[in-house]
């Protein structure tokens, strides 16, 4: 069963780091672009940051370049999510996907103080 499960969401302070990981329970995914998305709270699921197969291509939200990297290791079939600088309006759910097909259930972040 092909399955991406989310981790490393959580609650921190605002200008706080953290790191999130995306496991993919298949090599396929070595092959494939990959993306994480959040919903914050009443409003519309977007993409935050994109990779290309070889993680040499990303591409990110204007709201949080800067401040979060995606980086990808296809020999562990794990993708993540480095964000700094946290901010009260990065809260949401994250959710990792693979051309927006396959999707995890997602890892919650709040940024509070």
């Amino acid at each position: 069963q092909v399955q991406l499960v989310e981790s490393g969401g959580g609650l921190v302070q605002p200008g706080g780091s953290l790191r999130l990981s995306c496991a993919a329970s298949s090599v396929i995914f070595r092959f494939k672009p990959m993306g994480w998305y959040r919903q914050a709270p009443g409003k519309e699921r977007e993409l935050v940051a994109s990779i290309s197969s070889s993680g040499t291509i990303t591409n990110y939200a204007d709201s949080v370049k800067g401040r979060f990297t995606i980086s990808r290791d296809n020999a562990k079939n794990t993708w993540y999510l480095q964000m700094n600088s946290l901010k009260p309006e990065d809260t949401g759910v994250y959710y990792c996907s693979c051309e927006q097909f396959w999707w995890g259930k997602g890892t919650l972040v709040t940024v509070s103080s």
